[in-house]
């Protein structure tokens, strides 16, 4: 259960550091924001505590970057008050929202509480699917053979699509208004480049099996 702190103030950081140590957990900080997204990628974190107010960028566009390839649950930390930043943060896809001055053991209490829900949002299947595919509907999350798949929120959604009636042919349309309900413009070029990076990844995690399905002026289905 290792925790990620990014934080540019040492001593609120160090705080951190020792309440959730003393509390069982195992975690680690960094200052910027571009180290934090970086160590994401490359680590295994159970859960992100995020400031708002880095130097080198917002913690909002940290946010942004974090939830194109990860469901981390993440925690707000921040002095800002204002409500239209907690809405925001809230919208990009934060689980919690702390100010500062902040109580070390209310915050713990807080971290237990998100990483109880994370874990109990177990997979499922969705109606027709095969126990390769498990869906986590409220968490937005797709595990394959166990393992969850690292997806952006888009892929998810697409694959969601197509794992509700395998077999059946989805055209681009349909897909568009299914999956981009809430963006402004689309093209069938939107379709058709998510398809790909989705193979891409259900390739590795399938060992080179490809289960989405093309037909030629008619569109996709997935292969179970």
């Amino acid at each position: 259960m290792k925790i990620l702190i990014v934080d540019d103030e040492q001593a609120i950081a160090d705080t951190l550091l020792y309440a959730l140590s003393t509390n069982g957990f195992e975690a680690d900080s960094c200052l910027l924001g571009g180290e934090a997204i970086n160590r994401v990628a490359s680590r295994d974190y159970a859960l992100i505590i995020l400031d708002v107010g880095l130097p080198d960028m917002s913690g909002f566009d940290v946010c942004r970057e974090v939830r194109r390839s990860s469901n981390v649950p993440i925690l707000f930390l921040t002095a800002r008050t204002e409500e239209v930043d907690r809405i925001v943060g809230l919208e990009l896809g934060a689980d919690d929202y702390v100010s500062k001055p902040f109580s070390p053991r209310e915050l713990v209490s807080r971290v237990r509480a998100i990483l109880r829900r994370a874990r109990s949002h177990e997979p499922e299947n969705p109606p027709g699917a095969t126990p390769t595919f498990q869906v986590d509907r409220e968490g937005l999350r797709i595990a394959c053979k166990g393992q969850w798949l690292n997806l952006t929120r888009y892929e998810t959604l697409l694959l969601i699509c197509l794992l509700e009636h395998p077999g059946r042919v989805y055209s681009r349309a349909v897909l568009m208004d299914k999956v981009w309900t809430d963006a402004e413009e689309t093209v069938d070029r939107t379709v058709d480049t998510h398809i790909k990076t989705l193979r891409a990844k259900l390739r590795t995690a399938l060992s080179g099996q490809d289960p989405i399905v093309t037909h030629r002026g008619l569109g996709y289905s997935i292969d179970l």
